[in-house]
């Protein structure tokens, strides 16, 4: 039989989904939620992984996964309101998790991810960060105009990245195209019945 604080959790987790990141304020309505956030984290910390060489990349997504889930109960802040809040993560990570099979698992995960000591804690930090970049090239697509005026904040966040590969994704994102992967993917224009003829 399933146990009810193991239920208890999946219900939280899932609501993630309706938990809205602190940087709306500044971006716009359609920036990502809390579950979104975590699940490219969790890609990014993957390929990230796999460009350092991280064998065992389970590791680098649980504890992706696990990097945030404490902002269920203490909510998120940006670099504006982390100024004025404070929060009791460890209490909050320690309460999601009590009593439940993967208790003791993640706990000691998120502590290694917020001791930053391990390669794979590093890497979803890096991540984390890079996931922001992501967002932020996404949105000057859709015409928001804010990275512009944060590009040279962003390259602090650059200077604190601690992998090469971070580094270098990081730097590749600002010449990147949020929509390549569709224009140049197998579609209709490429490989379709709208392909030009030569």
């Amino acid at each position: 039989m399933t146990k009810k604080r193991d239920l208890e959790l999946l219900y939280e987790v899932g609501c993630l989904r309706f938990l809205q990141r602190n940087w709306r304020q500044f971006l716009n309505a359609d920036f990502s939620n809390e579950t979104e956030h975590s699940f490219r984290v969790a890609w990014i910390a993957m390929i990230l992984a796999s460009y350092e060489g991280v064998k065992n990349i389970g590791k680098v997504v649980q504890m992706a996964l696990v990097h945030d889930v404490g902002e269920s109960r203490s909510g998120d802040v940006h670099y504006i309101s982390r100024l004025y809040t404070s929060r009791d993560e460890e209490m909050a990570v320690k309460d999601v998790f009590d009593g439940t099979v993967m208790e003791k698992e993640m706990i000691e995960l998120w502590k290694e991810y917020e001791e930053r000591k391990t390669i794979e804690a590093k890497i979803v930090k890096d991540a984390d960060n890079l996931d922001v970049e992501f967002e932020l090239k996404e949105q000057e697509v859709k015409g928001e105009t804010l990275r512009k005026y944060w590009l040279d904040t962003r390259k602090r966040v650059y200077k604190k990245l601690y992998t090469a590969s971070a580094k270098k994704m990081w730097k590749d994102v600002q010449d990147s195209n949020p929509h390549d992967w569709h224009f140049f993917a197998r579609n209709r224009f490429t490989a379709g019945d709208w392909k030009e003829k030569k």
